[in-house]
């Protein structure tokens, strides 16, 4: 079967509907039947091989990793929640995880992709004014016998070459207006580029923020679905990073728990996550709702990085239009300029 990476979309709507089905009383391999008989095309077809498999009597996380469309996350959790007998509830948790992980992912996609959209508006617009407009006002200083000095004359020498260079020019845009689509499009291209994003610069703001909030939306699935504390991290683990930063903290943890500390404990003396969700976290244990806590900790350093990457986009966007609309109008005012002290003068 060709391995392909399913969405957090299609992940989140999968399990949720697993989990109502299993809640009914409904088998697994009958569960893959119906939603088998609801879907079509690819879809359809997965799920039928999925629910043969089951009436085979395969175990489901077997057929899910199998099937090489699903994350080993899922897959680890899914066995889980075999062996534990509480499939339903990872399923359900697992659900909300990947609404999550996909909700925060569109707010990626999109602070990338609006600023980038209007840099090249942006672009556009200064190539148009210096390579076609200058040129027509350089004709009229011509008509009355002088032509643009100064800044005015720089512009239209930059001018000349931007239209000399149309056609690459038109290349290079039309290039990158590829760019950008195809990073809208495809799910894949975008997490590649993630990835390298994270590896190069990971280890501090909003990148850093994004890896914590992930990190503990897993690490409170662990611990939902009935995992220890040592199992609980280790599953989350992949989720805080891959900088060797991220993997120096997550070994420090392994260590300080291992030593016998507390979970948050170690997560706090280890940097893995905020002191005060540590606090936070340490009192849910005390008080035998560790788990619960740990969701709302995870939910609040989701909202934390949303309102972040929010902020992010409110800063950039003004900013982008504040340095063009400068640059538009020392454009035109080195044009205007002299030209409304020859009118004067005539």
């Amino acid at each position: 079967m060709r391995k392909i990476i399913l969405s957090n979309e299609a992940l989140s709507d999968f399990c949720m509907e697993l989990s109502l089905l299993i809640r009914a009383g409904v088998g697994t391999a009958d569960a893959l039947c119906l939603l088998a008989e609801e879907s079509d095309g690819a879809s359809a077809a997965l799920l039928a091989e999925l629910a043969a498999q089951a009436e085979g009597g395969e175990q489901l996380s077997a057929i899910l990793e199998g099937a090489e469309m699903f994350p080993a996350y899922l897959v680890e959790m899914v066995r889980v929640g075999e062996q534990s007998g509480r499939l339903e509830e990872v399923f359900e948790g697992l659900a909300n995880h990947y609404e999550a992980q996909g909700k925060l992912g569109r707010q990626i996609r999109n602070a990338l992709l609006y600023p980038s959209i209007l840099a090249l508006l942006m672009l556009v617009v200064l190539v148009v004014l210096l390579a076609k407009v200058l040129p027509v006002f350089d004709q009229v200083f011509a008509q009355m016998g002088t032509g643009l000095t100064g800044l005015g004359g720089g512009l239209l020498q930059l001018g000349v070459v931007l239209n000399a260079c149309m056609p690459a020019l038109c290349v290079v845009l039309a290039l990158a207006v590829s760019i950008v689509a195809a990073f809208t499009a495809s799910a894949s291209l975008r997490m590649s580029f993630l990835s390298w994003w994270n590896r190069h610069h990971g280890e501090k703001g909003l990148s850093r923020k994004i890896a914590t909030a992930r990190f503990a939306s897993a690490l409170s699935m662990g611990l939902r679905s009935g995992l220890s504390m040592e199992q609980a991290l280790e599953t989350a683990a992949p989720f805080a990073g891959d900088t060797a930063g991220a993997m120096e903290r997550m070994e420090n943890c392994r260590n300080r728990l291992f030593a016998g500390a507390g979970l948050a404990e170690a997560l706090q003396k280890s940097d893995l996550m905020p002191a005060g969700s540590c606090r936070l976290l340490a009192l849910g244990f005390r008080s035998g709702s560790g788990d619960t806590v740990m969701a709302e900790i995870a939910r609040r350093l989701e909202e934390e990085a949303e309102e972040n990457i929010e902020e992010t986009v409110g800063r950039v966007e003004p900013a982008l239009v504040i340095v063009t609309s400068l640059m538009i109008g020392a454009i035109l005012l080195s044009v205007m300029l002299p030209l409304i002290h020859i009118m004067s003068a005539l």
